[in-house]
């Protein structure tokens, strides 16, 4: 039973042949970092407990899964009004959304079991809904788990033109309206994975700014039957029994669902006034802060007592624990939580959190407003933005 090795002594991800050699690392003491790993390990042997195949994941897996089912078979097939449509398509895209939460990350993210072929199933969980597992692992699992919030290698803070997420992008001059058009933007962020954003990227070979290897293969198989499937489950199947206009309706309304609920629940933990926006120095090609600690400045938990929410949205609300440990299933976040802090403490390590949801919500809104209102970031403006250093 060992523990994530995915970040050792702090250096970013290898890329394979054929990608640009990626120049920014992490330096300084990573003693913080193997004081976590040893206690967060000799814990778990503690408690007898596995990090990963729990039989509470397997059992929440078979809940989420047969809500999506059926949901989907009853908006299909039985919904006979317009009020019994609308319920079960806010039953569908909470449902897809909890799916990506829970399912799909932990596979992704190799938390969900031992067995990599199980953890494939569970990433490919994606694919059934629209995205892409394999680009995922690019812009999420590589690029935002490493880079967190450095612009230009965070690839989950780039908006492009549309919003300004970090003091250190541009600013454009319908920024200073970010904090009221983009929560009505985040509705469109599954449709745009479904019907542009993958598609955009695989053939560009570009996940952002950042080139990525295109799949080939068995890969890039998965990947197209991986969108037949999504696009005969929301286009095909439905249009056998209802009008297009009915059909795309619908389609929208899920999918806006979802994407509201997946865009707030990973902005949370990133895009808020106490998280920090870390400048590489000078040279560009190192940060000069040990991996760990990059990771406590721009992650921040929230809501944490509340089990309801914890349970819905996969334990992301302990996204600090996440991110030290992302090969740890989810459901033993809270029992990593308690170790993390106490080492926090113990080393002069600030550990950041939000009480609640809606108060993360509101850190969100006000960074979006300050952010727009500015001009880019050495305009001394108060956010957080951490020198080299």
């Amino acid at each position: 039973m060992s523990l994530d090795s995915s970040h050792r002594g702090g250096h970013a991800f290898a890329e394979p042949p054929g990608i640009r050699d990626e120049p920014l690392k992490f330096s300084g003491d990573n003693s913080f970092h193997r004081e976590l790993r040893q206690r967060v390990e000799a814990e778990f042997k503690r408690t007898g407990t596995r990090q990963r195949d729990s039989a509470q994941m397997y059992l929440k897996t078979t809940i989420i899964l047969a809500t999506f089912a059926l949901s989907y078979v009853a908006l299909v097939w039985f919904a006979v009004s317009w009020w019994q449509g609308l319920g079960l398509a806010l039953v569908l895209g909470t449902a897809t959304a909890l799916i990506g939460f829970n399912i799909m990350h932990d596979g992704g993210h190799q938390a969900y079991s031992r067995h990599a072929r199980v953890n494939r199933l569970m990433a490919l969980a994606l694919d059934m809904v629209g995205g892409s597992s394999y680009i995922w692992q690019w812009k999420h699992g590589r690029f935002h788990h490493t880079w967190v919030n450095v612009s230009g290698h965070d690839s989950d803070i780039e908006l492009g033109v549309l919003g300004r997420l970090s003091p250190s992008q541009p600013r454009r001059p319908w920024h200073r309206w970010q904090h009221i058009y983009l929560w009505l933007l985040y509705g469109v962020t599954a449709l745009r994975w479904h019907l542009y954003g993958d598609f955009r990227d695989l053939i560009s070979g570009t996940i952002g700014e950042r080139p990525f290897s295109r799949p080939r293969g068995w890969d890039l198989a998965r990947l197209l039957l991986g969108k037949l499937v999504f696009f005969t489950l929301a286009f095909g199947l439905p249009l056998m029994f209802h009008p297009l206009g009915t059909v795309l309706l619908f389609y929208t309304l899920v999918s806006a669902v979802a994407g509201v609920l997946l865009a707030l629940v990973f902005q949370m933990a990133h895009v808020v006034e106490e998280a920090a926006f870390p400048l590489p120095d000078a040279s560009g090609r190192r940060i000069d802060t040990p991996w760990a600690i990059h990771q406590m400045q721009t992650t921040v938990d929230f809501a944490r007592d509340s089990r309801v929410l914890s349970w819905l949205i996969g334990g992301l609300n302990f996204q600090i624990e996440h991110h030290l440990f992302p090969r740890i299933s989810h459901v033993h976040y809270p029992m990593v939580a308690r170790v993390v802090e106490a080492t926090c403490r113990e080393h002069g390590v600030p550990y950041l959190t939000h009480r609640s949801f809606a108060a993360g919500i509101a850190s969100h809104y006000r960074l979006l407003r300050r952010l727009g209102a500015s001009e880019p970031a050495i305009d001394g403006m108060p956010v957080p933005v951490l020198p080299p250093g």
